[in-house]
């Protein structure tokens, strides 16, 4: 191959790889019972997001399963809402859990 040939395929492969969408990244870890935002990649499929995310997030071998999504399917509320999103549940004091007693067998509640 020579050295046209080279940059050509270059800049083909590279102009690909800024088509690819950005894909959030979540790890459960051993210990816990939930999936943590470990970081965000690019890659052209969720399969290749999955593969990704464990060779650049688990290398150590601390995380048992690996969410991948979308980054333009992440629907977030913002900040200066708060007040008015919240605000309706303060009054309904039975939606939190402080009226129970869990026994001691009772584990991650």
């Amino acid at each position: 191959m020579n050295k046209e040939n080279k940059i050509k395929t270059s800049n083909i492969s590279n102009a690909g790889k800024k088509d690819w969408p950005l894909w959030e990244i979540f790890i459960r870890s051993k210990q816990g019972l939930d999936h943590k935002h470990a970081g965000s990649l690019h890659a052209a499929d969720a399969q290749m997001a999955i593969e990704n995310a464990r060779d650049v997030y688990t290398r150590r071998m601390e995380g048992v399963s690996i969410w991948v999504v979308e980054s333009k399917y992440i629907h977030a509320s913002s900040p200066e809402e708060s007040a008015s999103l919240y605000d309706p549940a303060n009054d309904k004091a039975y939606r939190h859990p402080t009226f129970y007693e869990l026994p001691e067998e009772v584990k991650y509640m």
